[in-house]
């Protein structure tokens, strides 16, 4: 299912080469947990940083990262119209997509967040491979989420609203960022930041005012920095190394484990301890993940 990672320019072939040998399904699962352990240090900062703000620290600082490591700009423009169609598309969804999962999770548990954002994934996966089990798993997760939504729906419906925006989004990232790694490991680590650099003036204008006060106090700036590392840097990097390898269905499957590793997180972390409904609902879309059936997948 997997393929060694082509990498056309010899200065990648140090990333790519180790890359090469770690099974693609560790790079998911180090992005797993730093997917929801960034954003649990976030929703701590909304204390003394508006959320948008919190958002523009997280974006900016990861751009701020991968410009220092990689050649956004180089790589820009060099890049072929269509390629750079992609890049474009992908920062400016990237810049929305954190703004909208920062602005759900200000309102909502981690975890609810994290399971409505699986439901884009699981569809591109059973779209990707069609099957009665995996449509079953669908149902099964879309009961999950149904679960978890009617409890809260009623008092927190702009929540819900930037949740399933989220969710769309981050069914965008999951198409978009599979095209761009298909260079390579490291080659689609460049795009990527390049991508990031548009995602840092996609959410410029709602941002940047909210992200100020940091600016005056060194603690909350190193918080902030700290939190784009673990949310947008660690875990988008592993995914492109992960996408290199994976089939576009096989790796939205994975993407599926999500919900658990939300919860899990906003329990240890945030000490958002789910009511009994929230578990049966995150439990079904696990279940979901367990009867899905997946078929070998070459590109």
């Amino acid at each position: 299912m997997a393929h060694v990672v082509q990498t056309p320019q010899n200065e990648s072939l140090p990333v790519a080469g180790v890359a090469a040998r770690i099974p693609p399904h560790a790079f998911f699962l180090v992005s797993a947990v730093f997917h929801y352990l960034g954003p649990a240090f976030a929703v701590l900062l909304f204390k003394h940083v508006a959320v948008l703000g919190v958002a523009w620290l997280r974006i900016g600082s990861a751009a701020a990262v991968f410009a220092t490591w990689r050649r956004p700009l180089r790589v820009f423009v060099q890049s072929s119209r269509l390629q750079r169609q992609t890049l474009f598309a992908l920062g400016v969804v990237l810049g929305l997509m954190n703004a909208c999962f920062y602005l759900a999770i200000s309102r909502l548990p981690l975890s609810t967040v994290g399971t409505i954002e699986f439901l884009g994934p699981l569809t591109l996966a059973a779209i990707g491979i069609r099957s009665r089990r995996n449509g079953l798993a669908l149902v099964l997760a879309v009961a999950g989420v149904f679960l978890l939504t009617r409890i809260r729906l009623s008092y927190e419906p702009l929540g819900f609203l930037f949740a399933f925006a989220n969710c769309a989004l981050f069914m965008l990232y999951v198409v978009l960022g599979h095209k761009i790694a298909q260079d390579g490991g490291s080659e689609g680590i460049d795009r990527l930041s390049a991508a990031m650099l548009i995602a840092l003036l996609t959410v410029m204008p709602v941002g940047f005012l909210g992200a100020a006060p940091a600016f005056t106090h060194p603690e909350l700036l190193i918080a902030g920095v700290g939190v784009g590392v673990c949310s947008s840097v660690i875990p988008y990097v592993c995914d492109q190394l992960a996408l290199a390898r994976l089939p576009r269905a096989s790796f939205a499957l994975l993407l599926s484990l999500l919900p658990a590793s939300a919860t899990v997180i906003g329990v240890v972390v945030l000490r958002q301890i789910p009511h009994l409904s929230e578990i049966a609902g995150i439990a079904l879309v696990i279940l979901g993940v367990a009867v899905h059936q997946e078929n070998v997948v070459r590109r």
